[in-house]
Formats: structure tokens, sequence, C-alpha cells
């Protein structure tokens, strides 16, 4: 049983992320706009969001410093994608090229930043938002040990935001005026919907949940930053796509994704896996290859909205 415990605390750990900064990329894709930039997004989050933690935990406790660590994380992300929505809508540029361009300076930005601030790239911190238990709900049997020990509430966040972007999404008129402007913007404009404002929101969306999901990242995982988030904002694109830029679906490819990425991990903590004699470096091929095969089969049959990576330009047809 502890190791059914450890199994999936390890994969809430690293599919959380994921969920978090793919449902950031379904709002910018809905929307009209590509954003490749997830994963430099994700690092300068995690960058800002790490730095102001280093810096204020002796001052603050523990709880309080990480929410607002993640109203940094948030914001940050937001000014990062303000770049790549002015390119996209307004400049009507290559959307790739502009996502391409924030994953490129995003690392070396961190690095520059964290050198001259401490001589080191790395940013260290002190773990101290572990929850060992929730009150009452963490001596509920079974269900308690797997959900409500040994966890963070970043966890918890991560699920709220899978709810709110089901109810934004299919169940206001922003969501529905937001789908429009990724399938059908010329339709969208001619009943007075502003497709460049709409698209703004879906990239500041995305921003926001893509920062924060570099913070929900590292948290977890480490205790300290290191100016990577290991490639997270790429596989989150791969469950994006696999999800088919729906929510329920998208937390059903984070999980899958996220279980993958334990037994690369945390191989060596399930008896098992760690008994097989298998090379330590297969393991760490799997989520990627398994990447690979998802895409292979799923691709064909993606539906993205019609209008993603398309420039509107309101004066033209």
């Amino acid at each position: 049983m502890d190791t059914l415990y450890f199994l999936v605390q390890q994969t809430m750990f690293f599919s959380i992320p994921l969920l978090v900064v793919a449902l950031g990329g379904m709002f910018s894709e809905r929307s009209g706009v590509v954003n490749i930039a997830l994963d430099g997004t994700m690092i300068i989050g995690a960058f800002s969001s790490i730095l102001f933690i280093n810096i204020f935990q002796e001052a603050l406790p523990g709880q309080p410093i990480l929410l607002l660590a993640i109203l940094i994380a948030a914001a940050t992300g937001m000014i990062v994608s303000l770049a790549h929505a002015y390119a996209s809508v307004n400049m009507k540029s290559d959307q790739v090229i502009s996502g391409t361009a924030i994953n490129m300076f995003a690392p070396a930005f961190a690095i520059y930043v964290v050198r001259m601030i401490r001589t080191t790239q790395q940013i260290p911190f002190v773990n101290q938002f572990r929850i060992d238990s929730v009150p009452i709900l963490g001596d509920i049997p079974v269900l308690g040990g797997l959900f409500f020990k040994n966890t963070y509430i970043t966890t918890y966040l991560g699920f709220l935001i899978l709810v709110l972007a089901w109810i934004v999404l299919y169940k206001t008129r922003f969501g529905l005026r937001l789908r429009a402007c990724g399938e059908h913007p010329q339709a969208a404009d001619s009943v007075g919907v502003n497709v460049y404002r709409m698209r703004y929101a879906g990239v500041l969306i995305s921003g926001a949940l893509a920062g924060l999901g570099g913070l929900v990242f590292v948290i977890p995982t480490s205790t300290n930053f290191n100016a990577t988030v290991s490639g997270y904002g790429f596989l989150a694109l791969a469950v994006l796509i696999f999800g088919q830029w729906k929510p329920v679906r998208v937390l059903v490819a984070a999980f899958f994704f996220g279980l993958m990425k334990t037994i690369a991990s945390a191989y060596s903590g399930i008896p098992f896996l760690a008994n097989l004699g298998i090379s330590s470096d297969l393991y760490k091929m799997i989520p990627y290859i398994a990447t690979l095969i998802v895409l292979a089969f799923t691709s064909r049959k993606s539906q993205a909205p019609r209008a993603e990576g398309i420039p509107y330009d309101k004066g033209g047809r």
C-alpha cells in the first residue's frame, strides 16, 4: 500500500504542472494564437517566484509566502505573454517564431540575472510548503493517504483551475466568444466581438497559467531553481494536442504523461521496477518515447481550432 501511495503522490507532483500549463495553452490556442512559448514562460514564472521565496522565506511563514509567490509567477507570466500577444495580434508575425524567441530568451535571462545577484545560476529555497496531512481529510482510509497526505496547496489549485477553465470555456459569454475567435474570427467580428481583444485575453490567461505552472513544477520536485523546467512546456503542448483542446481530456492526458514522468524519475522507489535491472537511461527516455508514440497515433485525428495560427486582419477579408 505504501508503494501505491508513493506512486499516486509522485504522479500528482508531475501531472498538476502539466495540467495547469496545458490549460493555459488551451486558452491561447482556442482564441486562435499558437503559443509554443509555454516553456519559456514557465521558466520566467519559476524564476521570479522562486527568487521571491529565496529573498523573503525567512521573514514570512510557509504557506502565505507560497500564495504570494503564486501571484508573482502568474503576473510575470502575463508580462512575458504580452510580448507574444503583441507580436502575434498587432504585428501579425509568425506565431511560432515569436514563441521560439521567448523560449530562447527566458533561460538566458534567468541565468544572467541570477549570476548578477548570486554569482551562481541556482536559486535555493527551503521547502517548507509540504502538508504532512490535511486536517480531517487526511484521516480518511485509503483516500486520505492517496490525496491528502504529503501534498501541496498547488495540487488542489491545479484541480480548481481545471474546474474554472471548464466553466469559463463552456458556460460563460467570454468562453463562447473566445472559442468563436479561434474558429471563425470573421463571423465573431461581424456580430461585434473584438477579435484582437479576445486574442489578447487568451494569450494573457495562457501566460498567467504557464508562469504559475513553472512554480507548481519546481516546488514539489526540487529545492532550487536552475533556469530550467526540464522541457515541461513542450510536454504540455503534447498534452494539449492529445487532450484535443478540451479541459477534461487534457486532465486525462496530463495524468498519463505525469505517470510516465513518475516512472522515469522515481522508478527506484517502486520495488517492482527497481528490481528489473533496467538501465536508468532507458527509464529517463520513457516520457519522450510515450510522447512520440501518442502523437503519432493521435495527431491525424486532432481537431485544432480552425483559425489557430492565422493572423486576423480586421480590414481584410
